[in-house]
């Protein structure tokens, strides 16, 4: 079955940068579109990044220039690399799949989702 799961997350300073994977097993990145939320605490979860099945890229604005999603074929795993960090950025980041070539707006339509892991911006 199709599994996604997330890692790379933990604590880190303002203005660090860390690096999020969404491993991939049960389907190839070729058939399906990844993209990451978060979720702070009381919050609902906020898109962040897609990339589609043709490689297409979608970011939101407000992180546009500090995040960056790329795929890796040879390892079916899809990265969110975050820099500048800030305090608003801590959440549970989670990663979500689609089986087209379609980046749902909401978590909720995605058909696949992972576990989420942690992320907090803290001095």
């Amino acid at each position: 079955q199709v599994q996604l799961v997330e890692s790379g997350g933990g604590f880190i300073q303002p203005g660090g940068s860390l690096r999020l994977f969404c491993k991939v097993s049960g389907i190839s990145l070729d058939n399906v579109s990844i993209g990451w939320f978060r979720q702070a605490p009381g919050k609902d979860h906020e898109g962040l990044a897609c990339v589609r099945t043709d490689r297409t890229v979608g970011m939101r604005d407000s992180v546009n220039g500090r995040f960056t999603i790329t795929r890796d074929d040879a390892e079916n795993t899809v990265y969110l690399d975050m820099n500048s960090l800030k305090f608003e950025d801590t959440g549970l980041y989670y990663c979500a799949g689609e089986p087209r070539n379609y980046c749902p707006l909401y978590y909720s339509q995605f058909t696949f989702w992972g576990q989420g892991t942690q992320v907090t911006v803290s001095s």
